[in-house]
């Protein structure tokens, strides 16, 4: 059990780099975006096929990261400049994408990585130049947990400060009010393009760590469901850590634990007998229902408790 714990942890901090993504715009823009789903395995086909044409993993993660971008531009521009409803202009992206992706992996549905990666970098690095801590070599879950922790640090940290600049008060200004905001002499169209763009960049990027940590490969399909792991994440965050007083940057460190929570959750679920990997949508309603239901169980129970003591009071 302590082994699939550990697992759930490592895959949960290399989903939490979308989860992030995902709560930058349904939370921060207001925007519900469905581009996610062609992006994810975007980041993941740009760097495994730039990986294997002999390319150093971590170029081709941040040209993944930059490509990721551009999907995210190309949806903002549909969404402003042609006016398309937000959400439609992401299912026209995700379509796109998907034959996009198909050509970028050269008509295969699947490919697997053929050369080093930035796994297999660090785990050299790490049992190279510090033996003494690895005598018996690194394990797989160590070095996702750690890489996946750091990274999240760092993109929070990041966060943090450019939204803390003028461009990125004006982009939380736009989701907070796209009219209050446009009479202040913000162009929202622009902040609602660098915000998209931003948002699927850190999509990507947890593509392409999950196609070199985790899968081994990318696979044009990876994407399908993952709107519903961002958003299942992006909710247990919410109902657990978020109170309306809290920072920003610690808003952005709950939504981390709550998709550590969701994939250990499934991890676990999943090593029950009677229950197969097809049942992982299920599990997932389960957990959002649970989620979304728990604000009202705390409201009733204090609702109980301050009977309680005014009949003591009586």
């Amino acid at each position: 059990m302590l082994t699939t714990i550990l697992s759930g942890v490592a895959q949960g901090l290399l989903w939490a780099i979308l989860t992030v993504g995902v709560y930058l715009t349904f939370r921060v823009l207001d925007i519900a975006d469905l581009t996610i789903e062609g992006t994810f395995p975007l980041g993941a086909a740009v760097s495994v096929m730039l990986i294997n044409s002999g390319m150093n993993p971590f170029l081709a993660t941040t040209i993944a990261v930059l490509i990721g971008m551009c999907a995210g531009v190309f949806t903002g521009f549909l969404h402003t400049v042609f006016k398309i409803p937000a959400i439609l202009s992401g299912i026209l992206t995700m379509i796109a994408l998907y034959s996009v992706n198909i050509r970028i992996m050269q008509d295969k549905g699947t490919v697997s990585i053929s050369g080093s990666t930035v796994k297999s970098m660090l785990s050299d690095f790490l049992t190279g130049n510090f033996s003494k801590l690895f005598e018996n070599g690194i394990k797989s879950n160590t070095l996702s947990m750690g890489t996946g922790l750091l990274t999240c640090v760092l993109i929070v940290s990041l966060l943090y400060l450019f939204f803390g600049t003028e461009i990125g008060g004006a982009i939380r200004a736009t989701g907070s009010n796209k009219n209050m905001a446009r009479a202040m002499g913000i162009n929202t169209n622009a902040m609602i393009v660098l915000g998209l763009a931003l948002s699927n960049g850190l999509i990507a990027l947890s593509g392409s760590m999950i196609a070199q940590f985790d899968y081994g490969s990318a696979l044009v399909n990876m994407g399908q469901g993952t709107i519903v792991i961002g958003l299942a994440s992006v909710i247990i965050g919410e109902v657990i850590f978020i109170h309306k007083d809290h920072s920003f940057a610690y808003k952005m460190g709950a939504v981390i634990v709550g998709a550590v929570i969701y994939r250990t959750i499934i991890a676990c679920a999943l090593k029950i007998d009677w229950l197969k990997a097809t049942d992982l949508k299920l599990i997932t309603a389960v957990i959002v229902a649970i989620a979304l239901a728990l604000p009202v169980f705390k409201e009733k129970a204090a609702a109980m408790k301050r009977k309680r003591s005014n009949r003591e009071v009586a």
